[in-house]
Parts: structure tokens; C-alpha cells; sequence
């Protein structure tokens, strides 16, 4: 028997109690032992033997009374920090035996920004649910990739999308990344714009066009300024700057105004994209995920079916090519 193995059973194995660390971490959040007993529907007695029992284990003082109440020590924060791990893995334990006994149990948490929930998620959403009917997604705004690093690592959302125009470096090799396709900035217009009636638009004829435009400091804005740039011209005057799609919908499809978007988003909307020259550089639309965090059945699947609605955006002609 090895001294590891021996460790676990003599020290841990018999004693250690996954209850004990949920106790310690309602403790610690409510801020006292009668407080944490009446949420746990416990005994104070109870709460105080489990405190106490960790404790002996681990041969360290978890909980100190300080002028708020009960505060944790150096050593329970650093086993909470820990639990994080185990509570979320119990957890995707249980949720993976009831989606593997019935797919209808299955929930899957996902975090992407407007712009992927406006265009390619949608195809992903349909195509899972004509397999899982009833399996329950949960999808939230996480605008940007340095966003979806907390949330991630946090155990907020099963997986992320997010939009990578550079690879990642060692400081977040705690992250799979998996490219799903290269999804380039495009110049789009409404299928009522007299400019998409146009077989070819040059880009100094759309310096005076109404333009929506992304805020200053996102990748979009640094490829147009780019272009305009390359060709001597001055940058358009903004009419609206934002991201908000409701907002370009409406003023894109409605009116003269022109937005670079990805061009995902014309694919999916039927938007005309204008034959403009642009600087090509890749931006890859990526799954992200935790590496030391198992997935789901349910998250596989998903993924599965992201990979093939990928692979029929990837494989349509695209328009908007430096030429």
C-alpha cells in the first residue's frame, strides 16, 4: 500500500466528511454558528461537532470570533477555496447520472456575447434540442474573452464562446480552447440600402455613409480604422457607436446606416454584405472550457452539435475578401 493511499485512509478516508466542508462554508458565509444551524435546519451542537471535526483532521483552528462575528482563518479559507471544486464536481456527478438515466434532466449553463447569441448559437440551440427536447439551457451575456476567464474559473457556466484574435498565453493554460471557425469582419447594409444594389463599392465611397461603430477600444473598430487607414482616408463620422444588437438590427436593417460585423451575422440575417476591401485577419470563434473540470454529458453533446453547425458556417463562400 502506498504512503499516499495510507494517508487517505488512516487520516482522511473514515473521517473526512463532505458534509462537514458544506457546514464550514455556511458558517463562514453567515457569519455564525446559530445563524448557519437555522439555514442548515441543524442543532447549533451539530454545526459546532462538524467545525470540530474538521478541525481535528486537519490539525488546524478553522474559525476565529472577530468584531463581525465569526471569520475564518488562513487555513479555512485556503480549504474553501478548494471546495469550490468538490461542491461543483459532486454536483456535475449528479447531473450527469440523471442526464444519462434521462437526457429531459440534462441542464447546461453557457455564457457568449450578444453577437454569437444573435447569429450562430441559435442554429446550435436548434439543432441540440431536436435531439434534447427537454434539456434546459441557461445562456447569460459574457461580452468579451476577459470576461469569461472569472466565470470560468468560478464554475459559473459549463462553457463560453468567445471570439480570439490572438493565441492564449501560459498565463491562462488552465482554459481548453477549441477554434470553431474563423468568422471575419465584414461591411454589411440592409437589403434596402441603395449600397447593396452595388456589384462593387469601393471604401472612400462609404467615408460619408451613416456608420454604426463599435466602441474604440474593441478589435472591430481597430480593423476599420485599419482600412481606412491602409487606403489614406479618413475614419467616417460615427452616427451611433454601440453594441447593442437591437439597436444595429433596427437602424441596419431599416435605413442607410452600415456597421462591420462578423460575418456570421449577415449569414444568419440575410444582411448584404458590401463587396469593400478589407485587411483579413483571422477571428476565430472559440469554445472555451476548464481543463481540470470533467465535462458533462450534456455539455459533450452540446459541442457536438456546435462543431456541426460550425462546420456548415465555415464551409459557406465568403464574402468581403481583400481582393
Amino acid at each position: 500500500m502506498s504512503a499516499v493511499k495510507m494517508e487517505w485512509e488512516t487520516r482522511l478516508g473514515h473521517r473526512f466528511k463532505v458534509r462537514d466542508l458544506y457546514i464550514l462554508s455556511t458558517v463562514t458565509k453567515s457569519g455564525g454558528m446559530a445563524k448557519a444551524a437555522r439555514q442548515l435546519a441543524m442543532s447549533q451542537p451539530s454545526v459546532s461537532a462538524a467545525i470540530a471535526n474538521l478541525e481535528s483532521i486537519l490539525g488546524v483552528r478553522l474559525l476565529d470570533r472577530g468584531t463581525r462575528g465569526i471569520e475564518p482563518t488562513i487555513y479555512a479559507e485556503a480549504i474553501l477555496k478548494r471546495s469550490v471544486a468538490i461542491f461543483d464536481e459532486l454536483n456535475q456527478a449528479v447531473n450527469d447520472v440523471q442526464f444519462l438515466a434521462d437526457p429531459a434532466k440534462g441542464e447546461l449553463k453557457i455564457g457568449c456575447s450578444d453577437t454569437t447569441a444573435a447569429t450562430v448559437l441559435p442554429q446550435m440551440i436548434e439543432r441540440f434540442s431536436e435531439k434534447y427536447p427537454l434539456a434546459a439551457l441557461y445562456v447569460d451575456n459574457v461580452p468579451t474573452f476577459s470576461d469569461a476567464l472569472p466565470v470560468l474559473r468560478a464554475r459559473q457556466y459549463d462553457l463560453v464562446f468567445a471570439r480570439l484574435y490572438q493565441p492564449l498565453t501560459s498565463v491562462v493554460d488552465d482554459l481548453n480552447v477549441e477554434r470553431l471557425f474563423d468568422d471575419p469582419v465584414v461591411v454589411v447594409a440592409g437589403k434596402h440600402n441603395p449600397l447593396a444594389r452595388r456589384r462593387k463599392v469601393d471604401l472612400a465611397d462609404l467615408v460619408d455613409e451613416p456608420w454604426i461603430m463599435p466602441g474604440t477600444h474593441t478589435w472591430i473598430h481597430a480593423r476599420i480604422a485599419e482600412a481606412f487607414r491602409e487606403r489614406g482616408l479618413a475614419m467616417p463620422k460615427t452616427r451611433l457607436v454601440t453594441l447593442s444588437w437591437p439597436l444595429i438590427a433596427h437602424f441596419v436593417f431599416n435605413g442607410r446606416h452600415i456597421m462591420a460585423y462578423p460575418r456570421s451575422v449577415a449569414v444568419r440575417h440575410s444582411l448584404k454584405v458590401l463587396p469593400v476591401s478589407l485587411p483579413i485577419r483571422p477571428w476565430p470563434l472559440s469554445i472555451l472550457t476548464l481543463k481540470n473540470r470533467t465535462l458533462s454529458p450534456v455539455a459533450e453533446r452540446f459541442i457536438g452539435c456546435a462543431r456541426e453547425v460550425a462546420k456548415s458556417m465555415a464551409d459557406k463562400p465568403q464574402a468581403g475578401k481583400k481582393l
